[in-house]
């Protein structure tokens, strides 16, 4: 079994590219309704869905916010220090880090998408060593 999150946006390529851009990684769909967010190696992340299609009735309402509430969007990446480098250039709201969670032993990065949600980018755990 794998995970593919699926979260709802308000735009789509926007979100597209800003993902994309912070994680290092490409479409693997395109488009103003859906898109997929891959690896280099094709590896499927992050489902991108427009709120107003409403091919799914159970995605919630764009109305109550904040959006994601009580989850987080978790990403490992082997690129930690390129990632941070990112985020930086791109302006990214940065919440938190980067810094070392000393319970899993590795690095983060928490930022905020452009719909509010919460994005954690970690280093592989047990990276850092007390």
């Amino acid at each position: 079994m794998r995970p593919q999150p699926m979260i709802a946006v308000h735009d789509v390529e926007a979100s597209s590219r800003w993902y994309q851009q912070i994680m290092g990684c490409q479409s693997g769909h395109g488009g103003d309704e859906y898109e997929m967010i891959v690896t280099n190696q094709q590896v499927l992340i992050l489902q991108l869905h427009r709120w107003e299609a409403h091919e799914h009735p159970h995605m919630g309402d764009p109305q109550k916010k904040p959006y994601g509430n009580g989850s987080l969007l978790w990403f490992e990446t082997d690129e930690f220090d390129a990632t941070v480098e990112r985020a930086r250039a791109m302006s990214a709201d940065i919440v938190d880090g980067p810094l070392v969670n000393p319970n899993a032993q590795h690095r983060e990065i928490w930022v905020r998408d452009l719909d509010g949600y919460i994005v954690v980018i970690a280093s592989p755990f047990g990276e850092v060593k007390s």
